[in-house]
């Protein structure tokens, strides 16, 4: 029998609305399992939105998906992308290479995106001071050198179009308009269908799980403010089809937007609680925590996700010295939290 939750992830080009199509890829992790590529007929050509990790099965997936719709790889004209991440971004390029296809990226991507090609270029391990800023050095000795395994700097060539905040993208089939919603990242953007009522989401709303919020180099002053004023903004729009990354489409992005909200209250209150039982660092305070829908503790957890709680964590703090619930103190590059 079909688990209803990962049912979403079953190869296929699915009719989300008049024109518009959504193809899950492969990752190649157990956590997320897939990610979501939406598909816009536009006349003779496609228009894509986020592309998929750079995977041959992906790229063969894609082919076959795309197929079953009338279109190859050489009739997407675009790639219209939500942000830098590997499993939105990387597909992107390595098509690009052998089909031409135009790359455009919001704006606010372009500092991570010029770090990630720099520190491949020199070998550096990115992310250390951030790290060092949560207390979290067992963290960073565990993280060792760079593996041979690192991306290749091709994987991270340079989009063709920077996308500013609020431009009207006109299709044949209808006009997209970008919005920026930073906190996953600095630059991540979603593209709100007016016509149709549907919203494409990336990682910025999804259905079932909450995205990583402070996972970047270099890190946004405070991500997670940003990412609840982001939240904020998509919920003044209209209430719109919800058109995620990561999970089925939903008919309310409300809906969902209004539980998020919820859930990142809640999850200040008991990061604050964290600190009022002694934890002094965002390492400290993440071990007190309990981890994904699971509950699970802080030790369960493999090194990348001890690392993304970590840094959450140290999200969650921020906003809590914002708010004047904290304190917090530089003491040699580790910031230190107390009760205010």
């Amino acid at each position: 029998m079909t688990d209803a939750r990962t049912a979403w992830t079953e190869a296929g080009a699915y009719p989300v609305g008049a024109g518009v199509y959504r193809i899950p890829l492969p990752l190649p992790q157990d956590g997320l399992r897939a990610v979501n590529v939406y598909a816009i007929a536009d006349g003779d050509q496609v228009v894509l939105i986020d592309s998929g990790w750079a995977l041959a099965d992906s790229v063969d997936l894609l082919a076959k998906s795309l197929d079953g719709i009338g279109y190859g790889l050489g009739d997407i004209r675009e790639f219209l992308v939500t942000h830098v991440h590997r499993d939105h971004y990387t597909q992107a390029v390595a098509i690009r290479r052998e089909h031409r296809t135009r790359i455009a990226l919001g704006e606010g991507e372009r500092p991570s995106l010029e770090v990630m090609r720099e520190s491949i270029r020199t070998g550096a391990v990115r992310g250390t001071a951030h790290l060092v800023r949560a207390g979290a050095q067992l963290l960073l000795a565990r993280l060792g050198p760079p593996s041979a395994m690192s991306d290749p700097l091709g994987v991270w060539e340079l989009p063709d179009d920077w996308l500013a905040n609020g431009v009207e993208l006109p299709l044949r089939t209808r006009t997209l308009r970008v919005i920026a919603t930073p906190g996953h990242t600095r630059g991540h953007v979603v593209f709100y269908d007016p016509g149709a009522g549907a919203l494409f989401a990336g990682d910025h709303v999804l259905p079932h799980i909450t995205p990583s919020i402070g996972f970047e180099v270099p890190p946004a002053d405070s991500p997670l403010r940003d990412y609840l004023e982001s939240l904020r903004l998509v919920r003044s729009l209209p209430d719109a089809r919800l058109l995620p990354a990561h999970g089925p489409d939903t008919p309310s992005v409300h809906a969902r937007v209004d539980e998020l909200l919820d859930h990142h209250e809640r999850r200040l209150t008991e990061t604050a609680k964290a600190v009022e039982q002694g934890a002094d660092t965002a390492y400290a305070a993440a071990q007190l925590l309990r981890w994904t829908r699971r509950l699970r503790p802080f030790d369960d957890l493999d090194l990348f996700n001890q690392i993304l709680a970590t840094t959450e964590t140290m999200a969650h703090l921020d906003v809590l010295a914002l708010r004047g619930w904290l304190t917090v103190t530089d003491v040699d590059g580790v910031a230190r939290y107390a009760v205010a």
